[in-house]
């Protein structure tokens, strides 16, 4: 008999951290972008563009494909294994994968802004968006790994922990770039 959940599983996990570097690297593309005027001066029409084809690849043949993927193994494995839905910590998680491909939507929204030379975020704030994706992965982990609910707690207490550090060194890094 062939182990469907298995490769369902696997498959879920390979895409899961496909459409995760997607997201990590489109958010830095999105910096790069917001930036190239201050880094690029002159040259950064020719930059921006070079971003936005880099975008545009990474966002229609990685990104997108690697989410429905994700999606899609995810919804196989709870048909094989419905009891799954029954479990509060699964009710947790299937949570924050909703947040998470509304962060990817919001990303997507990102891209087009910056697609049509209307994009209103600066560069620190882009570099705060990418953390976020950090912080889902972080508490998407956390909660299938932990599972019962008082690891839960002290899980997403950890989470928000990470995130308090994460805004600090985002500002600190703020400051040492501003002081050279």
């Amino acid at each position: 008999m062939i182990n469907w959940f298995g490769y369902f599983k696997a498959l879920h996990l390979i895409f899961m951290v496909s459409w995760f570097a997607g997201l990590f690297y489109m958010v830095r593309l999105f910096v790069y972008h917001a930036e190239s005027d201050l880094n690029h001066g002159i040259n950064s029409k020719a930059f921006r563009k070079q971003y936005l084809i880099m975008q545009k690849r990474l966002w229609k043949i990685i990104s997108w494909p690697a989410m429905i993927l994700t999606l899609v193994f995810g919804f196989l494995m709870l048909y094989l294994q419905p009891f799954y839905l029954s479990l509060p910590y699964m009710h947790l998680k299937l949570g924050f994968v909703l947040m998470l491909v509304l962060y990817h939507l919001s990303c997507h929204y990102i891209y087009l802004k910056q697609k049509n030379d209307s994009s209103i975020y600066s560069s620190f704030q882009l570099r705060v968006w990418n953390e976020l994706a950090t912080l889902f992965l972080v508490v998407i982990v956390f909660i299938i790994v932990l599972k019962n609910e008082l690891d839960g707690f002290y899980g997403t207490v950890g989470f928000l922990l990470f995130g308090i550090i994460l805004f600090i060194a985002v500002k600190l890094y703020k400051k040492i770039r501003k002081a050279n």
